[in-house]
């Protein structure tokens, strides 16, 4: 293991340009306390929505108007409103006008050289006997990396401006076919880079094999960053965010009733990411944990605040729920077949359609004759499953409903009464529960409710597991190991 960190910056962190260089990139160091630190950089906030689709309302961006404008402008128009944005934003961070000139040749460069494809693909697709459908895929993964190198390469400039020995280090491949692994990418990439006397700022999304976004759809910069710290062997593993990793949303909790966690495992943070929680990709997270690196995710914000610890061996002293989080609409899949006792394959046959259908099961329970799937996904795509099914099981009862789920997560949750103290809860918020599980390692308990209850029962279970116990928690912070 060597001295240096890998670190990664979220978008919105990123887009606070003052506050990241004076809390995170310089922050009061110099001489040789900048170094031994490697940046892996995200996007602009809001810029991959301009360029893929908006994450959240799924308006399409440039990709998203190319596949649908077949013969029309649409994808030229938002690669203009790409460019202005770019363009906007080196204009509010640069004040040397010579770096600004650099940054904004770099944006106009590859915005050039991206729409020339586009053009080429345009021009063959309007012939009918070509089919560039499988091209498509590789367009993605150009204008994804597109938003790192511009945050990547501007915040290098910004850098050196300020007498710091910044390098760009570019993995996106954007005019290359060299489809090494992403693991031969970073190595060669750092082959000859001195971390003593250097600050590396590096691109999130990486040129590879495979594609990265095809294979980690938007958690692909988290996956850059867990592998170059594996691979360089990083001392920590860093996660700068625009908050901190807390016992639950403080915009339905309150601000002043959200705590933050301090310290956890990577056990919890494998339930946070299945819940779709913007923590850390479950691929990067299991990279971290079996190289030993610690991973600590800060609030780009909070300049003297530590943050959250995540080891792979850290358990509470006492058992307690550390953090209440869930998704809010989610899919409740349900396959009855009364002749399903003790015959087998019926679990295989649903499982092969929903992988087939890219289906993101959360949770799944099982009785004699009904298995269940929850489901983050819309109820279109599950009522494709739906179909696929009933046609295999024609005697089966399938079904679907849409519900919620509020998970109660932590290292160890096995204090006693844990269980009938958030059933309290819920019954005195007049929420009622559609289901229940909970697992014997007691990392986490599931409560399925109904979506319009999403909130309340937040608040609800925060209140009675994590604000009334905070006597429990207030040892906890150090710790045993797992066993």
């Amino acid at each position: 293991m060597t001295s240096h960190s890998v670190e990664k910056i979220g978008g919105t962190s990123m887009a606070a340009t003052e506050t990241l260089f004076n809390n995170v990139l310089v922050a009061g160091r110099s001489g040789a306390d900048l170094y031994d630190r490697i940046f892996v950089v995200s996007a602009y906030a809001g810029m991959t929505n301009l360029l893929l689709e908006n994450k959240k309302t799924g308006e399409p961006g440039v990709y998203g108007r190319f596949v649908a404008d077949a013969d029309a402008d649409g994808w030229r128009e938002a690669m203009k409103a790409v460019a202005g944005a770019m363009l906007a934003r080196n204009a509010a961070m640069f004040e040397h006008g010579a770096s600004r000139a650099k940054a904004d040749a770099f944006v106009e460069l590859r915005i050039a050289a991206i729409t020339a494809c586009l053009d080429d693909l345009a021009r063959l697709r309007s012939h009918g006997r070509f089919c560039v459908k499988e091209q498509l895929m590789t367009v993605r993964e150009l204008l994804a990396g597109l938003g790192e190198a511009h945050s990547a390469h501007g915040t290098a400039l910004l850098l050196r401006d300020r007498g710091v020995n910044a390098l760009f280090v570019d993995l996106t491949l954007w005019d290359q076919d060299d489809l090494r692994s992403l693991d031969e990418r970073i190595e060669a990439a750092f082959a000859d880079i001195d971390l003593a006397t250097t600050l590396p700022i590096v691109t999130g999304y990486a040129g590879c094999e495979g594609g990265m976004v095809r294979r980690y759809a938007r958690g692909y910069t988290e996956m850059t960053f867990s592998r170059l710290a594996v691979i360089t062997g990083a001392r920590e593993a860093i996660i700068h965010k625009e908050f901190h990793l807390s016992s639950a949303d403080p915009r339905l909790v309150g601000e002043d009733k959200a705590r933050k966690i301090g310290r956890t495992n990577y056990d919890v943070a494998d339930q946070l990411a299945n819940l779709g929680m913007e923590a850390i990709h479950p691929g990067a997270g299991r990279g971290l944990r079996q190289s030993g690196i610690p991973l600590r995710v800060r609030n780009t914000f909070d300049r003297e605040d530590g943050g959250t610890l995540v080891t792979a061996d850290y358990v509470t002293d006492v058992p307690r729920v550390e953090i209440v989080t869930g998704i809010a609409q989610m899919q409740a899949l349900q396959f009855f077949e009364q002749d399903m006792v003790g015959v087998k394959g019926y679990d295989a046959a649903i499982l092969e359609a929903l992988t087939r259908h890219r289906l993101w099961i959360v949770s799944k329970s099982s009785n004699a004759n009904t298995i269940t799937h929850y489901l983050s996904a819309s109820p279109d795509k599950v009522k494709s499953v739906i179909a696929d099914l009933q046609q295999q099981f024609p005697d089966a009862s399938i079904s679907s409903q849409p519900v919620a789920m509020v998970s109660a997560i932590g290292s160890d949750i096995s204090r006693p009464g844990l269980v009938p103290d958030a059933l309290r809860a819920l019954e005195e918020a007049g929420i009622a529960m559609v289901a229940l599980q909970h697992q014997i390692r007691n990392v986490d308990i599931q409560f399925i409710i109904e979506s319009r209850d999403f909130d309340a029962a937040i608040c609800a279970l925060h209140k009675a597991l994590v604000e009334e116990n905070d006597d429990i928690g207030a040892g906890a912070a150090e710790g045993r190991r797992a066993a």
